[in-house]
């Protein structure tokens, strides 16, 4: 009996899908989801509104946002979420064209898959037009001067064009690149390196206009002074220290007994802690601060020798915050106020002020002579909106990082697409044997993009993609594409509709190789067991006693 056991489990935890079965499962789900975002994309998207977990509700078109939200239980629709994520982390913006065009790219492979070709076939197809693809984008590319402000404006502008935040205009776009090239870093070679999530810090506060939101040259923090009647809210100037240490009397680690013999000793203890306290504000006043800033603990007799001194202090900042403002007025981080030096002392600020936003105090260190991290405060009418705004800002600023990256445009309105499959279409006649089929589907594929613009514009669909393919054929007019608000077929360059190439590069990279690897999928196997309904007994079964006759049906273990 014991040799039966393990098949038993096996067959009870192990269920199987294959073949065929398995692919047009995975196909199905892969389009379910790209149906999903299908019609946020371009300028007259449709906005969704989400339910989260939290009971709380969120209304955006952002293609992550949206999918982040979705509780899917297919292991392919999964992935596909994945594919969003992805590229959202790696450049900030196409997070809706890559779904659409992984959800197309296997929706033609179903084709070749009823007609038995072998999906290894089809993914060295693809593979083959995405290098294709990625030689067409090289050729059509075209240098950006990153100091040229009216080319970053317009290329950020057409990138966020798409968004909730596009009817405010210019707005959001200044904010970006303002942000971005206030915490931009030189590596040399003309190249920068901007670190959004470290150096810039988004601030919302709700109330006032949109239009009052600005990016501050320094940083601003959700912290008033410790003692706002006696220490100074305005400075101008400010010599500041930054530590990450408490100062306050040192605690034990862990439970700490001290045994005192006499009455005096209790007097001489509190004395030892009262001068420890002091010694340490005297290192820190030795330098003549104006602004002492720390991570940790602030004791009231700190307070009091510093506020003694006309010394403003806030206590108990983030470390993030910390980083910000170290970066901001070229202070550096003091573990301990024995090792402070005066080049420790930051001096490029140039006002540190605390002012009042509704029921809250927030502090200002602006007017920084070179500051490398700054703080984008945005205003708005309620916390949906600002959430929303944030969202977008955070796209716009991943553009703004890209083309400080790598300066190179691509046309946007679906142009770019229509180029590369037109391309494909005329290399596909070059390509020999049964891939030929696969590469040519993977050409029609990309018109997924343009098709979904015109579909969200509310356009014959039809007529319009016959003048558009007309016009790209032979792989000429590389800049003729559709202008998403009017439906009209222009020339990029005029209307200023423009694409980041990493961003381009990344989607087709991206969406290409996630429907090979879908493709690739033969067997689901799921290990879950099944969970027991409820009122279902848990007591274990009885174990069966062997009879005679079942000794003739046993599998004998071999010697």
């Amino acid at each position: 009996m014991a040799l039966h056991a393990p098949v038993l489990v096996l067959k009870d935890s192990l269920k199987r899908e294959s073949g065929t079965k398995v692919h047009h499962a995975n196909i199905q789900a892969a389009k379910a989801v790209a149906d999903i975002i299908r019609t946020t994309l371009g300028p007259r998207s449709m906005l969704k509104m989400l339910l989260d977990a939290a009971g709380g509700i969120v209304v955006t078109n952002d293609g992550n946002c949206i999918l982040r939200e979705l509780d899917l239980a297919h292991p392919a629709a999964k992935s596909m979420i994945e594919l969003s994520r992805t590229q959202d982390e790696e450049v900030g913006d196409g997070t809706t064209s890559v779904i659409v065009l992984a959800g197309e790219m296997l929706h033609v492979a179903q084709a070749f898959i009823d007609k038995n070709y072998h999906p290894t076939v089809i993914c060295r197809a693809y593979t083959k037009a995405l290098d294709d693809a990625l030689a067409v984008l090289d050729k059509i590319a075209i240098p950006v001067d990153v100091d040229d402000r009216v080319a970053m404006l317009g290329l950020v502008k057409s990138s966020i064009g798409t968004k909730f935040t596009g009817q405010f205009g210019d707005l959001i776009a200044d904010l970006a690149i303002d942000a971005t090239t206030t915490a931009g870093v030189d590596l040399g070679q003309g190249i920068r390196e901007v670190d959004i999530k470290k150096y810039i810090k988004v601030e919302k506060v709700p109330g006032g206009q949109l239009e009052d939101s600005k990016v501050l040259k320094g940083v601003m923090i959700n912290k008033d002074v410790v003692a706002p009647g006696k220490m100074r809210r305005k400075i101008v100037n400010p010599r500041i220290i930054l530590l990450d240490c408490p100062l306050e009397y040192k605690k034990g680690e862990n439970q700490t007994n001290a045994e005192l013999m006499n009455e005096e000793d209790w007097q001489v203890m509190l004395q030892m802690e009262e001068e420890y306290i002091e010694s340490l504000c005297a290192q820190i006043l030795k330098f003549k601060p104006d602004l002492v800033i720390t991570e940790k603990g602030l004791s009231d007799l700190a307070v009091h020798y510093l506020g003694k001194a006309g010394v403003s202090a806030i206590r108990r900042l983030r470390k993030t915050d910390n980083n910000r403002i170290a970066k901001a007025c070229g202070a550096v981080i003091v573990n301990r106020p024995e090792e402070l030096q005066e080049s420790d002392v930051g001096t490029g600020a140039g006002l540190f002020e605390v002012k009042k936003f509704g029921d809250e105090f927030f502090a200002f260190v602006v007017d920084c002579k070179d500051p490398k991290a700054c703080t984008v405060l945005l205003r708005g009418a309620s916390k949906d909106v600002l959430n929303e705004v944030e969202r977008n800002l955070q796209d716009a600023m991943s553009v703004a990082r890209n083309i400080l990256k790598n300066p190179k445009l691509l046309p946007g309105g679906g142009a770019t697409e229509l180029t590369v499959s037109a391309t494909l279409k005329q290399k596909s006649s070059s390509v020999e044997g049964v891939e030929k089929w696969p590469y040519e589907a993977a050409a029609l594929a990309f018109e997924a993009i343009p098709r979904t613009l015109l579909q969200n514009c509310g356009l014959n669909v039809i007529r319009t993609m016959t003048q558009l393919q007309g016009k790209h054929a032979n792989g000429e007019n590389a800049w003729v594409g559709i202008d998403g608000s009017s439906g009209d077929i222009v020339d990029m360059k005029e209307r200023k509709i423009w694409d980041s190439y990493s961003v381009k590069a990344q989607t087709f990279k991206t969406a290409i190789e996630a429907a090979c690897m879908l493709l690739r999928i033969d067997d689901i196997v799921s290990g879950i067991k099944k969970k027991q309904a409820p009122g279902a007994s848990s007591a274990p079964k009885q174990p069966q006693i062997e009879q005679e006759g079942d000794a003739d049906n046993e599998q004998m273990i071999p010697e």
